[in-house]
Parts: C-alpha cells; structure tokens; sequence
C-alpha cells in the first residue's frame, strides 16, 4: 500500500466527531452576505444581504431575503422581506441595501438595514432605516423615516442584561454606538466613536455578551482584504481593547468578509461569507457557517473557514462529498458541476490511486440502511472504496464505477449495517479518473 492510502487510514482513524457539522455555503440557490444570525422562537434566523448582478464591476444589492433553520442544515427561505421600492426614504437605483440586522423586543421584531437617501427626502447620504414586524419573518413595515443621527452603514443591536438596547455602526471616522430609546426606533444618547482600535479600514460591527465580557468584533483590512478581529470590553459601549484575529483574510482574495457570533443549543458559531459560487467576481458572495470556541480566559480560538460547515448530515439525504472534511493532497479535487451554472454545485474528481476525500458526521440513526447509491461518472471505470467508522474502521466496501460517458447512479449492498454518527471516505483504488457528484444510504 502506498503511503497516501496509509496517511488515508491514519487520519480516518483518529478523526474525532464534531458537537454539529453542515455544508457551506448554506444557500445555494442565490447569492447571500453578510449574514447576522438570531435564535427567534428556538430557530436560527438569518438576515444577510442579497447580492445580484447589475451589469456592473460593484456591490448590487436591492432586497433582503430571510433563512431559518432548527438544525442548521435545512434552509427555510421566506422570501423578501424588505425592498427598496418599498421604502418611501431610500433612493431605490443606487442598489445599496447592505449588510442588516433583527432584533426581538416585547413581541415586535426590529430589521435594522442601511441603504443610500433619496434626496429629494432632503437627506443625504447612508442612512439606516427600520422595518417593524409582528414575526420573524415579517410581512416587515419600514418606518417612514431613516433613525435620525445615524449616519453610516452595517447596523448592529444589542441588548444588555439590564435591559438597554444599543445601536452599533460604521460611520465616516470610524465604527460607532450609541443607546437606544425603548421605542427601538430613535437614539438615546449622542453617538460614541471608539477608539483605540486598529488603523485602517474598519466595518460591520458586531457586538455580543460572555461571561460578563462584552466583545466586539468588526471586519478590518490588516494587509489588502478584510480579516475578522475583536476587542473586548467590560461596558457596551466600551473602552474596548484589541485582542486580535477570529478569521484570517480569505486566501482566495475575496475583498469582503463579514459575519455574526452566536450561541446555539450550547455552542457557539461564527456565520460569515466567502464568494463561493462567484470566484472570478467577488462582489457576488455567499454565507458560511463554521464552529467558534473561547480558551478558558475567554480569547476567542481562531477559526478555520471549512467546507463542511456544521450540523449533522442524515445518511438517507444526498451527501455532497465535494464539501469535505479532508482530502488527499496529489489526486483529488471538486470543481464546478458546471462552470456556465455555479448554483448547480461542485463534484470530487479522484484521478491518482489512492487519491481520497472524507466526510465527516453522517447520523446513520438506528435504520437498517440496506444499500449505497452514488451518482457517479467514469470514462475509464475505476473502483472505489467505501469507509465507514468512528475511531475503528469498518470493513471497507470496494464498489465498481462502470465505464460510461454519462452520469449514473451505482447501486451496491451494504455488507455492513452501520447505525450512529460515522465518518465516510472515499478511496480510489484504480487508475484513470471517477468523478462523484453525491453518494447516499437506503
């Protein structure tokens, strides 16, 4: 065996289960960013901003959608909630409704955006404005009128444990809070700039409550595009100090990068965006969700993007191996489906032997999964090996790939029964090429 298929089986091996695993990005049907998540009504909602192609070189943005999900893994999309035609204050062809945020408050649910003035208002500029609904998900009312001293972009709400809500932004000279009135609609103190936080580009603040420390985290160009960095503070509205890096820059050189942390079910996540579905044009991105944990002291442990994502994958849906856990170095790859359509997704194409992918937690549950389907392609036929295990590996499955010019889907017996969380992996065990789209249990 060569050594690739035994630093396979080693890995496989030592692989730990994850508290929740899904795969990213979470929406795939249309471009989503900047993504503020909430737990409402014991679901996550998520409130990004929605990217669409203007026939231009720039950010075009003219709605919000919202997503929910119990599990993290099954998207419920709601549809608009908010657009600029429907906003008497905004002016609805300069496309720039950014990056928002919801808040619940006796009832009512506040969806904070910004967008540019109409100024024939006699406003100028970016303002923020509020939308007002009885649910979640709307049907949202906006307010006539922009929250009047709030000039800027990217609103954040908070509210402490006593009760006071605070209003969060990004303005000329830096990022900026302030109290809000119990209407949730105006200001309650003048604007604060904060200081002692790193030169440079600075944007989307968010802010969030541990264990007695409040942090803020913002979006920050430490070389060329943005990172995701924090402070920390004991007040909400500060003095905060630095404390460094949540995500580093993108290595794909996606200029943008924004996000929200939040506690769920007992673990905490860090939502954000990357340009997944639109590598050559990254003002098309789309939102990501990955796993965050705190060293005792309370330091945020920087996170890793992954395409796994979180939240559990049931073993009977349709497992999408391209958004894997690990892969093999030399052999191994998951390109675009198709090139010409991005939504359609990505695929692994395995071209060396002993060439691999995994996955990692997949709920088998306690069915008695019979068989394995995978859809697959091969101009050369190949054979495949099929792993299945938590610490102690199953027997594998060895499974034929047919020859063919076309996609298939092979159908092989499981010798096994497995039951519970597993990891799967593929392992190539010919020469030529098999490309798999996705594999699933029955």
């Amino acid at each position: 065996m060569k050594k690739t298929s035994l630093e396979y089986i080693a890995l496989f091996i030592l692989l730990e289960i994850p508290l929740a695993l899904t795969q990213n990005p979470l929406i795939r049907d249309q471009f989503t960013a900047d993504p503020t998540a909430r737990v409402f009504e014991g679901r996550v909602y998520v409130y990004p901003s929605h990217d669409v192609n203007c026939g231009h070189n720039w950010f075009c943005m003219k709605d919000y959608h919202v997503f929910s999900s119990e599990n993290l893994v099954n998207w419920t999309d709601h549809g608009v909630i908010v657009s600029q035609e429907k906003v008497v204050w905004v002016d609805s062809t300069k496309n720039s409704m950014w990056a928002p945020d919801c808040y619940e408050k006796n009832g009512k649910y506040y969806f904070y955006f910004p967008a540019i003035v109409d100024t024939n208002t006699g406003l100028f500029g970016m303002a923020v404005g509020v939308a007002v609904s009885n649910t979640p998900y709307g049907p949202f009312k906006p307010e006539d009128k922009p929250i009047k001293g709030v000039s800027g972009i990217d609103p954040n709400v908070f509210r402490d444990t006593d009760g006071q809500t605070y209003l969060y932004w990004a303005g000329r000279g830096g990022l900026r809070g302030a109290r809000l009135k119990e209407n949730m609609l105006e200001l309650d103190s003048d604007p604060q700039v904060f200081d002692n936080l790193p030169k440079g580009m600075k944007e989307g603040p968010f802010l969030f409550e541990r264990k007695g420390l409040y942090y803020f985290t913002f979006p920050h160009v430490i070389k060329e595009t943005e990172a995701l960095v924090y402070s920390i503070g004991d007040n909400p509205l500060g003095p905060f100090e630095y404390k460094g890096i949540i995500m580093d820059e993108h290595p794909s050189g996606c200029w943008t990068n924004h996000h929200s942390i939040l506690e769920y079910k007992n673990q905490w996540y860090l939502f954000y965006h990357h340009n997944d579905l639109s590598p050559d044009f990254d003002k098309n991105r789309s939102i990501r969700a990955d796993s965050l944990f705190f060293n005792e002291d309370g330091i945020i442990q920087k996170v890793i993007p992954t395409l796994r994502g979180v939240g559990l994958t049931q073993a009977t849906d349709k497992i999408q191996i391209d958004r894997y856990s690990e892969i093999s170095k030399k052999g191994a790859a998951a390109p675009f489906l198709d090139t010409a359509d991005t939504f359609g997704g990505w695929k692994i194409i395995l071209t060396e032997k002993d060439a691999w992918v995994k996955y990692n937690s997949v709920d088998f549950g306690e069915n008695d999964l019979k068989e394995i389907h995978i859809r697959a392609l091969s101009e050369t036929g190949g054979t495949i090996e099929l792993h299945i295990g938590k610490k102690d590996l199953l027997a594998a499955k060895r499974i034929k790939i047919p020859k063919s010019r076309d996609w298939q889907i092979v159908t092989a017996k499981m010798d096994k029964r497995p039951s519970g969380i597993q990891n799967i992996g593929i392992l190539f065990r010919d020469t030529g090429t098999v490309e798999i789209d996705w594999l699933r249990f029955e």
